[in-house]
């Protein structure tokens, strides 16, 4: 052999397990600005699908307190507390969980407040003890407000300009077809199986949101990370505590009748107990109705809709109490009253989003606050007028009564801003 001067040849084999590597690779995640109008629904879709799961897993409690006192061997009033626990961990985590979270990518933090939502509601069904049922349902509430809060925000950053209401609403309408479908059909599983299995339905939808999001959503670049300080500073905001405002008076006329519905159609209307989901599902189908009209105003224009929302309950609330001697058109006009009560909620995140500056994760988790202090307020209002002796129609009156208050606030909210 003799060297004929050219270098060795050297010879590279591809290695079979480094090329297999290379088609297990995940794709990058693509930014907010770079993902197609089709894909931006889809994602908003997966994001509406954890708010169908939280609206189930919210009102479905309610249906299933006998058959978990009943299991636990407790009352039926200590079993309630499991209500009341929920509604204090969506109180509290709202405002702690986006003061405290603003560094964290919005893509990351929503896969991580559904991933807690999943061991929220998977701990409820497998809880052995009325102590860990408990918990698990405050562990349950705690991401339930930072989630509507953060989801609404990514729907409006990923949309135009002039779509962002319409896509606030697209997500929302996940809760209220939650209420009308998923919780009857929840409740169905947990009497024929128990009520644990309708614990484990909502964990699986919350898993299959988190499947979606983990492969759909994008990065959200557009939405900048804040500090504490920054989300703090909505506090100091006038504008952020009378849109709040107008959340908790106006939107609490509305459950000063929702909460003793039952016994305003039975005693008053002479329904038959029976029928009173379709009364419900009234309501359920207004509230899907207004939430989706509801975008639309939001996106014509914000505080006009918001006046013109609270002028709608006024009216709708005030003809409730002259119609719910009658089932039909009780029925009809309780439907009326979801339908404007939902027409609100658009305009009102909005409204945060606008005002509140960089603090506008915050400021929209503290509106889920707002509206469950609503829910209290008018609880307790429509409470009193029936304790102090008048008919179950008269907490119509009283609401619409908070709406008018509602207005009254309205005016200086927008002189102020003006100025």
């Amino acid at each position: 052999m003799h060297d004929s001067g050219k270098p060795p040849v050297k010879i590279i084999e591809s290695s079979a397990p480094e090329a297999h590597k290379t088609h297990l690779k995940r794709r990058p995640v693509p930014r907010q600005t770079e993902i197609s109008e089709f894909r931006r629904y889809v994602v908003m879709t997966a994001m509406a699908l954890g708010g169908f799961a939280i609206g189930v897993t919210e009102f479905v409690s309610m249906g299933l307190l006998s058959a978990i006192a009943q299991d636990f061997s407790i009352s039926e009033d200590k079993a309630g507390l499991i209500i009341t626990i929920y509604a204090l961990g969506v109180v509290v985590g709202a405002p702690l969980i986006t003061a405290f979270t603003g560094s964290i990518p919005r893509r990351r933090l929503l896969l991580i407040l559904v991933a807690f939502f999943v061991v929220g509601n998977g701990l409820s069904a497998f809880a052995n003890s009325y102590e860990v049922l408990l918990l698990a349902r405050f562990i349950a509430g705690l991401p339930h407000g930072a989630y509507f809060s953060v989801a609404g925000l990514a729907a409006a950053s990923m949309a135009p300009e002039s779509q962002r209401g319409r896509a606030i609403a697209y997500v929302g309408m996940g809760l209220s077809i939650g209420t009308v479908a998923g919780v009857p059909a929840a409740q169905a599983l947990g009497d024929a199986y128990g009520w644990s299995t309708s614990y484990v339905l909502v964990a699986f939808l919350g898993a299959l949101t988190l499947l979606g999001l983990w492969f759909l959503m994008p990065h959200m670049t557009e939405m900048k990370p804040t500090s504490p300080l920054t989300e703090l500073s909505a506090l100091k905001n006038s504008q952020v505590w009378l849109t709040l405002a107008i959340g908790s008076i106006g939107f609490g006329g509305m459950f000063a009748v929702y909460t003793y519905i039952s016994w305003t159609m039975t005693e008053q209307a002479g329904m038959s107990s029976s029928l009173i989901w379709i009364v419900l599902m009234a309501y359920g189908v207004g509230m899907i109705l207004g939430n989706y009209v509801g975008g639309r105003i939001a996106d014509w224009n914000v505080d006009r809709g918001i006046l013109l929302a609270l002028i709608c309950i006024v009216l709708a609330l005030i003809g409730f109490y002259f119609t719910s001697n009658n089932a039909i058109a009780g029925t009809i006009n309780f439907g009326v009253v979801g339908f404007f009560g939902s027409t609100l909620i658009p305009s009102l995140q909005i409204r945060l989003m606008d005002v509140a500056g960089r603090a506008q994760t915050l400021a929209a988790s503290l509106n889920q606050s707002a509206l469950n202090i609503g829910n209290a307020l008018g609880a307790a209002i429509g409470g009193v007028v029936i304790s102090a002796g008048y008919s179950y129609s008269t907490p119509a009156l009283a609401g619409a009564g908070l709406a008018i208050v509602a207005i009254c606030v309205w005016f200086p909210m927008v002189g102020l801003r003006k100025k």
